[in-house]
């Protein structure tokens, strides 16, 4: 049992190299370990748990703490656009990678950003709003969907050794 490999919550392979999931808890770290993380974009308001923020300094992960751009926010309003447009500037550069985009839960902030980057990539709204409900569950926000539909991409600062 100590060489088991458990992924996080809401944990899902997005691209090459690009992962991803809720706050993770000590049972998962072996497995975050086997990822090799160069890069943690952390959407959740909230201060993550110390156990894993000793996991990576110990990693020696980069860690983004987006979410305390938002901290203000009620746990129920949609993430900024700020945020939103944050994390895709780290997430087009592949210097970060590999990468993990997480919140709390894996649902709803880190469903908006990967949705807001399946806009990037032009998939249709269909196969967009899927995915996002896959890791949403029965909890699906319309207002993240709407965000997700009404995302202009022409905001994203977009360089040419960006992964798209």
């Amino acid at each position: 049992m100590a060489n088991t490999a458990i992924p996080p919550i809401n944990f899902g392979c997005v691209e090459v190299d690009l992962y991803r999931s809720g706050q993770p808890n000590e049972l998962n770290f072996p497995f975050l370990e086997r990822l090799n993380l160069k890069t943690v974009v952390f959407l959740a308001p909230e201060e993550p748990n110390q156990r894993f923020l000793n996991f990576i300094d110990d990693q020696e992960i980069a860690f983004h703490h987006l979410g305390l751009l938002n901290a203000s926010a009620n746990a129920w309003d949609p993430i900024s656009e700020e945020v939103v447009l944050e994390s895709l500037e780290l997430i087009l550069d592949p210097k970060n990678y590999p990468l993990m985009v997480m919140c709390n839960l894996g649902r709803h902030r880190t469903g908006t950003v990967i949705g807001c980057l399946r806009k990037l990539q032009r998939w249709n709204l269909t196969s967009i709003f899927e995915e996002y409900r896959r890791y949403a569950g029965p909890k699906v926000r319309i207002l993240n969907e709407q965000f997700i539909e009404l995302f202009d991409t022409d905001l994203v600062k977009q360089t040419n050794n960006s992964i798209l």
